[in-house]
């Protein structure tokens, strides 16, 4: 026989446990239920060619446009070509092809180079090869004609959603001698709040490029589009350099009346301003070299009046340093992230054993990247130090490096864009 205490617990006992386990699959239906209905958190559906491409598959969409580059691109030479496609990725290697042959600078492979960093958390979501490359400053002469680009603006009233068609390119020139031809692709951007950014796929060897993709961006009121630019920029891929800037094209909206249907545009390629360019904001960082040591000292102090790049309007940045010696990279890493800021304080520091006979040949990338946990990683500016550094500030903060050893020499630059 069961006393009664034994048998109120033992029931009790048996009701909690049932209770819990209704409540357990009870809450997995629901978030089951919910993720089915859930709206995606895109802000584009991206067309091409006429078959719709839904924001559920936009990642997976990513990954076979990278298979298919490495499938119809220039194959990869092993061994110092896959260094080269590193250094390439990362934006320091200029506009000329990369070197060919056994004699490319052999000694690179042995580079007696040593990194010692501090512990640090590194971000969650590392920012992807196609979002670290960066447009080379080169364009062609004021004498070379760069083409036209014909595109459509439309409005969709119920949906609230501003569709833009980019359909083909006419008179392109020729950035690869090589080939006698370019691999176009066209990057747009709707201004001022740079919030939406996207790009049409390469084309490859063709100077008349057809490209057929639409974008349509939700969200946008009509009364707003007055306000609105379009800005194209049209860009020749590169596997071993920097993608080649062929030029822009900016489209005021205000110019514009979609309200009656689709209007279809054509406008000449121009040379792309770099000073129409948004400030990019300005990052302050400190170098100090100890020649007995043979140690360079690099501290990411601190960042200020960076772009919002969220919809909240502000960021989450961190610093990633690639340090490389000519073309090739041989260190990087990351500063911690820092949340919900515009100007945000870093204060850390890398430590780099480099010979004194290297200095010359030494660069300091500095990229300030835009943290997202949802999405991809955006870079928001970009700084180079030492024999890449294309500003003057840039060269006069190095030479005072070298010929003051063992004193930190820290200064602001801005960033310029990527």
């Amino acid at each position: 026989d069961v006393s009664p205490v034994v048998a109120g617990l033992i029931g009790a006992t048996v009701l909690v446990v049932s209770v819990s386990v209704t409540v357990f699959v009870w809450t997995c239906c629901h978030q089951q239920a919910e993720k089915k209905h859930k709206t995606p958190p895109y802000k584009f559906i991206h067309m091409l060619k006429g078959i719709s491409i839904y924001p559920e598959t936009l990642s997976n969409k990513k990954k076979i446009n990278r298979i298919r580059r490495d499938k119809n691109g220039t194959p990869k030479e092993t061994g110092r070509g896959n260094l080269l496609v590193d250094a390439a990725e990362s934006g320091l290697i200029g506009s000329d092809k990369a070197p060919d042959g056994p004699s490319a600078a052999p000694h690179v492979d042995q580079l007696p180079i040593k990194v010692d960093y501090g512990d640090e958390l590194s971000p969650d979501q590392s920012l992807t090869p196609g979002g670290s490359k960066t447009s080379s400053p080169s364009s062609p002469g004021d004498d070379v004609m760069l083409g036209e680009l014909t595109f459509s603006v439309d409005y969709n009233f119920p949906k609230k959603a501003l569709v833009v068609t980019i359909q083909e390119a006419h008179g392109l020139p020729v950035m690869d001698e090589h080939t006698q031809s370019s691999d176009p692709y066209i990057k747009m951007t709707i201004l001022p709040d740079k919030r939406h950014r996207v790009k049409t796929r390469v084309l490859r060897k063709t100077l008349d490029p057809v490209f057929d993709e639409t974008f349509t961006f939700y969200g946008i009121p009509y009364s707003q589009l007055q306000d609105l630019v379009l800005h194209f920029l049209v860009l020749s891929f590169d596997r071993f350099s920097r993608d080649d800037v062929i030029g822009e094209v900016m489209v005021p909206l205000a110019g514009v009346d979609p309200s009656t249907g689709k209007v279809q545009l054509t406008r000449e390629i121009l040379k792309r301003n770099i000073q129409k360019c948004i400030s990019r904001g300005e990052l302050q960082v400190s170098l100090s070299y100890q020649p007995v040591a043979q140690r360079m000292t690099v501290v990411v102090l601190k960042a200020r009046h960076l772009p919002k790049m969220d919809i909240t309007g502000l960021s989450d940045p961190y610093v990633k340093v690639n340090v490389y010696y000519g073309r090739k990279r041989i260190a990087k890493k990351k500063t911690h992230v820092k949340k919900c800021t515009l100007n945000p304080v870093f204060n850390e520091s890398f430590i780099y054993d480099i010979p004194v006979d290297l200095l010359p040949d030494i660069s300091i990338e500095f990229l300030v990247i835009d943290f997202d946990r949802t999405t991809k990683n955006e870079v928001v500016g970009r700084l180079i130090l030492g024999a890449h550094s294309i500003t003057a500030g840039g060269v006069e903060h190095w030479r005072e490096v070298c010929e003051n050893p063992r004193k930190p020499v820290a200064k602001w630059h801005s960033l310029s864009e990527y």
